[in-house]
């Protein structure tokens, strides 16, 4: 077979039509571009050929069914091992416009005579030369025929393994040919006449190798490792083992069968091989990792579909047994002993080992050792050591000899992995050993119970007071006598303690913000010693709790209260912790203060302090005590600024503060109302002059009084309408006020007094009505259009006015705190419902507009001309 290693040489892209008939000329190719001198020209495609001269035919008819086809032209030069590749690819070509029946031209073509392959026994024994195949040329009837061979057409032989007779077009083979070698051959013949032409196309003849068993199948491996944990059920797959023959495929020359020849050690058959596929499976129900680690075959390969005259090869396959953890450890001896002195801590005292019959190193040989029985306390401890696999006993926790002479420990192993016990076999037990330790009595010293002692101390205790006793005890004898005590020096110095007696007393007023005692204790170690010098030590913790020590005191004492009589909210702090702290109780302590002022509760730690009536401006100190929840009263000084101001910041280093009723006015204060006095009355000069002149001349308005009544059936409120017309001076119920009307080039102002005008002062003053107001110039004005604004202005403003003075008055004469006041229901009963009287005007007051109003307003109109 060739080399497909070989370099690409270029690309030829032929366009064919889409169906192709047999020895058609696909095109022409130049073959000495790549290589001049080529020996050796095949297709890697069956269905074309390739002449000497790159001429490119169809073997056999072709459809494209895809659009393009690819295929490679191989060169070769045997002599000098060089190979070249050339890329054909037929592109299908677009199609034509369909010509009519009548011009469609028929074609002749002459059918070929075509042999069939011809077939060579592989190593064939002769006799030599050996005739394959004749061939023959339909036109040479009176030519003399020469015929010429090309060798093979896969692999070119240099040698030369077939020749051809020139005058009969025998096929010769001149020796035996290897199948795995050389599978097949393409010969290409030519028939020429005497002078050289060639009157028919080359032919292009095969010769197909027949395969020969002479190839014995072999291993792919030389040895097969396989793993397979034991206690494996019959069935489960442990390996492969897998070989090949080089003879051809799917013949019975490369049929294989498989078997075991032998199996190491010569036990009972443990496993069993697939004959067809060599899929090894294990046989044997119990496989004991203990009894045999690893089994060795001897596997037998055979072609011929197995049968005895087919070639065999033989092969080998370890296969190891994994361990699981099917043997549970044991102790080596069931009881032991062992001896440790008393007080002994951290001190190594046996070591146990088990047996185990699983891979040692692996999880199923770990063991795990701990205590079962008699190590209530965590007095003993028991590890692994990791290299011998032994348990190590150790005692963490000091023994007493007085308490117990000897203790007794049961111990127990496992596996760190768990348990796979093999199939139909016994539950596995746990391994005890029993350990036997003797205590052994020293002198010891004194022993303080508890060895931490608790003593809860309230804050800011007397210095000499007894807050506790802490004694040590000699675990020989059991009592107290011949013990001293005493506190070791740069220790906590709160407390002391009795050297003999051991009572504990305070030598300093506890108190839990100072040093060691912000965290509200404080730990001292105390020393027993005996008469013999042997010592022990104890704790004592003491405990502060919080005491009520600290004042309630407000924060903030200085306030300015402006004309809101904004109230102030007074805020205390106290430093002791609960419960001793929040909530507060405020209190005015001085009488008369008490009468000014009141305080209302926000919270547990604030106030609000208000003056309980109208109070003068000025400065008050007043005198408040704070108590806290523990009964501790702190008393605090709190002076409040009352300013008449709009801001605090107003009153801040001015001098606006009022004392005992005494007004105090700067120099600025007293120029700045004088000067308004001036420039007020100047304005009032101006606004009569203008009005005297101005109410002879002036006429009324366009807009008639017919459009001052709008239908409308909803009683929400209107828009506000800002009028620029409109300039407003003051607007205030206590003081005098005023409007402006910008008329033309023109301002007219009508001053109104808002305060000392009673309705009884109007009336004695002469009955006023809008017409008479009009009539002040001397000329009476009849318009059956309204009335300007100054005019309706001084008829109903002082009225208004009155009005509004005396809403703000109770039935007793007083100024009532809430101007919004409720009417109650008017009932029903009337169809035009509740309506008030909108002018004190009469009949004759130019009202003859309310004639044309329509029906629904009528009754308005009636109630206001009978007013």
């Amino acid at each position: 077979v060739l080399s497909l290693c070989c370099e690409a040489c270029k690309k030829v892209i032929f366009h064919v039509p889409s169906q192709l008939e047999a020895e058609t000329l696909v095109g022409r190719v130049d073959l000495t571009e790549c290589l001049q001198s080529a020996d050796f020209i095949s297709s890697s495609d069956g269905n074309f050929k390739i002449l000497e001269d790159g001429s490119v035919y169809t073997t056999s008819a072709l459809s494209l069914s895809a659009e393009k086809k690819t295929f490679t032209i191989l060169l070769k030069d045997s002599q000098e091992q060089v190979q070249k590749k050339i890329h054909v690819s037929l592109v299908e070509e677009k199609k034509k416009k369909t010509r009519h029946a009548r011009d469609t031209i028929l074609k002749r073509t002459k059918r070929r005579w075509g042999p069939i392959p011809s077939v060579m026994i592989e190593n064939s024994l002769g006799p030599f030369p050996l005739q394959i195949q004749q061939v023959q040329s339909d036109t040479a009837q009176n030519y003399t025929i020469y015929y010429s061979a090309s060798g093979p057409g896969i692999d070119q032989d240099p040698k030369g393994l077939f020749y051809i007779e020139r005058e009969t077009g025998n096929i010769f083979a001149t020796r035996a040919v290897d199948r795995e070698q050389y599978p097949s051959f393409q010969i290409i013949c030519f028939a020429t006449t005497p002078d050289g032409y060639s009157p028919e196309v080359p032919l292009v003849h095969t010769i197909r190798i027949e395969d020969d068993n002479d190839n014995a199948p072999y291993f792919t491996q030389e040895v097969f490792q396989f793993s397979v944990p034991e206690n494996s059920k019959p069935g489960v797959v442990v390996g492969r083992v897998t070989a090949e023959d080089r003879d051809e495929p799917y013949t019975l020359h490369t049929t294989l069968k498989y078997r075991i020849v032998s199996q190491t050690p010569p036990v009972t058959p443990a496993f069993s091989l697939h004959g067809d596929t060599g899929v090894i499976a294990v046989l044997l129900p119990q496989l004991d990792r203990e009894l045999v680690s690893s089994y060795t075959l001897l596997i037998e390969v055979r072609d011929m579909a197995g049968q005895p005259f087919g070639l065999c090869t033989t092969g080998t396959a370890v296969i190891r047994i994994e361990d699981t953890n099917d043997n549970a450890p044991s102790f080596k001896h069931l009881q032991y002993e062992t001896r440790v002195e008393e007080n002994r801590v951290n001190v190594e005292i046996l070591r146990v080992s088990v047996v185990d019959l699983d891979e040692p190193g692996s999880p199923g040989s770990g063991a795990v050792y701990e205590i079962i029985r008699g190590n209530d306390d965590q007095t003993f401890e028991i590890t692994t050591d990791r290299n011998t696999n032994e348990g190590i006993l150790c005692v963490v926790k000091g023994l007493d000899y007085e308490s117990a002479k000897q203790r007794v420990l049961v111990i127990a192993v496992n596996n760190e992995a768990p348990y796979a016990l093999a199939p139909h076999s016994q539950q596995v037990s746990q391994s005890t050993s029993t350990v036997t330790v003797h205590v052994l009595d020293t002198d010891e010293g004194p022993v303080f119970n508890p060895c931490v002692l608790r003593i809860d101390v309230k804050e800011c205790e007397e210095i000499g007071t007894s807050i506790g006793r802490y004694v040590a005890e000699d675990p020989e004898t059991g009592n107290s006598e011949g013990i001293s005590y005493r506190i070791p020096p740069g220790q906590c110095n709160w407390i002391s303690i009795d050297e003999r007696s051991g009572e504990v007393r305070t030598i300093k007023v506890l108190d839990r913000d100072v040093g060691e005692m912000r965290r509200g204790q404080c730990n001292i170690t105390v020393l027993a010693v005996d008469r013999n010098g042997k010592t022990g030590t104890g704790t004592i913790q003491v405990c502060i709790h919080p005491g009520n020590k600290n004042y309630p005191r407000i924060t903030k004492t200085d306030f300015i209260m402006c004309r809101d009589r904004k109230p102030i909210c007074l805020t205390a702090q106290d430093g002791d912790e609960s419960p001793y702290s929040t909530p507060f109780v405020y209190r005015i302590t001085n009488r008369d203060m008490a009468s000014m002022w009141k305080i209302t509760r926000h919270n547990d730690n604030s106030v609000y302090l208000v003056p309980k009536d109208d109070i003068q401006y000025g400065v008050y100190d007043i005198p408040i005590s704070v108590t806290d929840n523990g009964g501790k009263v702190g008393e605090n000084q709190v002076r409040v600024n009352v300013c008449d101001c709009l801001t605090p910041s107003e009153c801040n280093g001015r001098s606006r503060e009022l004392a005992a009723g005494n007004v105090t006015l700067g120099i600025w204060g007293i120029l700045a109302m004088i000067l308004g006095s001036l420039l007020l009355l100047l304005i009032l000069i101006t606004i009569c002059g203008c009005c005297g002149a101005g109410a002879m001349q002036r006429h009324v308005t366009d807009d008639c009084a017919n459009h001052n009544l709008i239908i409308s059936n909803t009683e929400a409120p209107g828009e506000e309408v800002m009028d620029h017309n409109i300039i407003p001076l003051q607007s205030t119920c206590d003081q005098g006020g005023g409007y402006g009307v910008k008329t033309g080039d023109q301002q007219t102002f009508e001053m109104v007094k808002g305060r000392g005008h009673t309705l009884e002062s109007v009336k004695g003053g002469g009955h006023q009505t809008l017409g008479s107001v009009k009539e002040g110039g001397g000329q009476t004005m009849m318009d059956t259009c309204r009335y300007s604004y100054s005019e309706w202005h001084n008829f109903t403003h002082p009225r208004l006015g009155e009005k509004v003075h005396l809403c703000r008055q109770d039935e007793e004469q007083k100024h009532s705190e809430d101007y919004l006041l409720s009417y109650n229901y008017e009932g029903k009963g009337s169809l035009a419902g509740s309506v008030g009287c909108c002018s004190d005007q009469h009949e004759e007051e130019a009202l003859d507009f309310l004639d044309q109003l329509e029906p629904k307003f009528r009754t308005l109109a009636e109630t206001c001309i009978k007013r």
